[in-house]
């Protein structure tokens, strides 16, 4: 089998929480683009349907939106069935779910800390369990890729961001131990540390117009990543031509975290 044809993921069917847009919808057309089918969950069910139906359209792919709330394991695990249901297996998971409170630490409330640490840290072990579960139920291993963030490897400056830094460290912590117990299942779990991306949301935030100039001013690119940067290495985790590979975090930040 060549290189390319490892590459595809023909016959697979990938989930992606907080697909409906940004990263994870940009890295679900990468799966569908590869031949993958495509479950998108999100806590915006409206959002996730349109991402699902022009990417079942754009890519002639199965797709399937469902509303998940990552942070209550009844929603999980009901995402779960939905996805047995409809697709009868599950190879891939991309647990992408995330947010960002800006916030100083010491104005911070626990109910903030919380819901920033519940969503980012516990989302993503919940998601990874139940999956990880289902897939180690069909025996035939699977890809778990996590997103982290290149905040787990340095401070953001200037947004007071503690609690969001503090939650994806956790991630690539976690993602190391889930690759280490889940090796012998041959389900490989890896992270994926991006630096400031240029989504959509992200660009057109009043607030973060400020920020996004000083931070293009530090990077040694002078820009944003593009969603679609993120496409080809969440494809090539996703696939057989990573099956080495687990237990890593990928950082993809225009060398951002390198002084």
């Amino acid at each position: 089998m060549g290189i390319l044809d490892q590459m595809k993921l023909d016959k697979k069917t990938a989930l992606v929480t907080g697909g409906a847009r940004g990263i994870g919808k940009s890295v679900a057309y990468g799966f569908a683009q590869a031949g993958a089918n495509i479950v998108i969950a999100d806590w915006d069910i409206e959002e996730a349907s349109k991402t699902a139906q022009e990417i079942a359209v754009a890519e002639n792919v199965r797709t399937l939106a469902i509303q998940t709330d990552v942070t209550r394991s009844e929603s999980v695990e009901q995402m779960i069935a939905a996805i047995q249901k409809t697709f009868g297996s599950l190879e891939i998971a991309f647990c992408n779910a995330g947010i960002c409170l800006n916030i100083p630490a010491e104005e911070m409330s626990i109910e903030q800390w919380s819901k920033v640490i519940n969503v980012n840290l516990t989302g993503v072990f919940l998601t990874a369990q139940a999956a990880g579960k289902l897939m180690i139920e069909q025996g035939k291993g699977g890809s778990i890729i996590t997103t982290a963030s290149m905040s787990a490897h340095i401070v953001n400056v200037p947004q007071p961001q503690c609690a969001y830094n503090a939650s994806k460290a956790g991630v690539i912590q976690l993602t190391k131990s889930l690759a280490i117990e889940w090796a012998k299942h041959n389900i490989r779990v890896n992270s994926l540390s991006p630096g400031y991306i240029g989504t959509e949301l992200t660009l057109n935030s009043k607030d973060l117009q400020p920020l996004i100039k000083t931070w293009n001013e530090m990077a040694p690119l002078h820009r944003l990543g593009k969603p679609e940067e993120l496409q080809s290495i969440c494809v090539y985790l996703a696939g057989d031509t990573s099956s080495f590979t687990t237990g890593a975090d990928f950082i993809v930040d225009g060398a951002f975290t390198c002084f």
